[in-house]
């Protein structure tokens, strides 16, 4: 008989990184109704930037990067948990500038563009980073295994899964409780009430763009050391992110951390009985709510719908 723990923490640890990335994709999507086909790219970026900043590879053979390599690796893996993020979301709010053009037309305009950006993304990680398979150095505490009850668990999954519990929670205290927070939201609601309250509507799509950017960057940054690094990482995570937050419904913050939890489940259950079958399980599952409820489990009419 099949053990199911082992599936089941994996199942929830991958849905947990799932719901951080669908975050900032579901945030882009409510506030701006633009589907960010290059939120995978930047999720990827903030991986391979904080992949620099641990390894310090671009600047390795200066007496800077001497002095570098010679802090603690701990330090330095923190460091990357705080670069990498901040230089994605620098770079979603450059993608966000891109975009403007586009405002008031059309949606295919703005998807044809985050899907150009992807593409031209994907390509710089190649010429930078190189072609190759590579992975982030982690501290010794939270790297290796444990037994637990005669079986083997990784450390640095429970590490991932607390980080995005308390990151989620970060995130669902700030818009919930702060001030910028009830802009944002009222903005996904309706951007031009928002816009004749005096609010610049402009800066607000600006930074909830980054906001989103350093998200996926984040999510990068704790999901390569489980999922790995590569050039098309990117390509690899966006399906299942948008999958999420139309499961979840378009703009709910709760219902893309449930579908993200489901999707997680899903794919760790599938995978005990039958790994072939494990991706096919979150398109079985879309499928299957999407037949109940078109709308997502708390989604609600959007413009993207008209």
């Amino acid at each position: 008989m099949i053990d199911l723990l082992p599936h089941l923490i994996n199942g929830l640890t991958l849905g947990l990184l799932f719901a951080l990335i669908a975050l900032g994709f579901t945030l882009i999507v409510g506030v701006m109704e633009v589907i960010n086909l290059a939120h995978g790219s930047l999720f990827a970026l903030g991986a391979y930037f904080a992949l620099t900043v641990i390894a310090g590879s671009w600047f390795s053979s200066t007496p800077f990067g001497a002095w570098w390599l010679s802090l603690p690796l701990g330090l330095r893996y923190v460091l990357a948990l705080a670069i990498g993020p901040a230089l994605a979301g620098l770079a979603g709010m450059l993608l966000e500038l891109c975009l403007r053009p586009t405002y008031g037309k059309p949606p295919l305009y703005g998807l044809l563009l985050t899907f150009g950006a992807a593409l031209v993304v994907e390509e710089l990680i190649r010429l930078v980073w190189g072609t190759g398979e590579q992975n982030l150095a982690l501290p010794q505490a939270i790297n290796g295994a444990f037994l637990l009850n005669g079986m083997i668990f990784s450390t640095y999954r429970f590490f991932a899964s607390g980080f995005s519990i308390v990151a989620i929670a970060a995130v669902w205290l700030f818009l919930e409780r702060t001030s910028a927070g009830a802009v944002i939201k009222a903005g996904a609601h309706d951007s031009e009430m928002v816009r004749a309250l005096g609010y610049d509507l402009a800066r607000l799509r600006l930074l909830v763009f980054g906001f989103g950017a350093a998200l996926a960057g984040l999510a990068g940054v704790v999901m390569v050391p489980i999922w790995g690094l590569r050039p098309h990482v990117g390509v690899d995570i966006v399906i299942p992110a948008f999958l999420i937050i139309v499961i979840g419904g378009v703009g709910s913050f709760w219902g893309a951390v449930i579908a993200a939890l489901l999707v997680g489940l899903a794919i760790g259950i599938t995978g005990a009985y039958a790994a072939a079958w494990s991706t096919m399980s979150m398109y079985l599952l879309l499928i299957a709510i999407l037949g109940f409820r078109s709308r997502g489990l708390l989604g609600r009419k959007s413009a993207l719908e008209n």
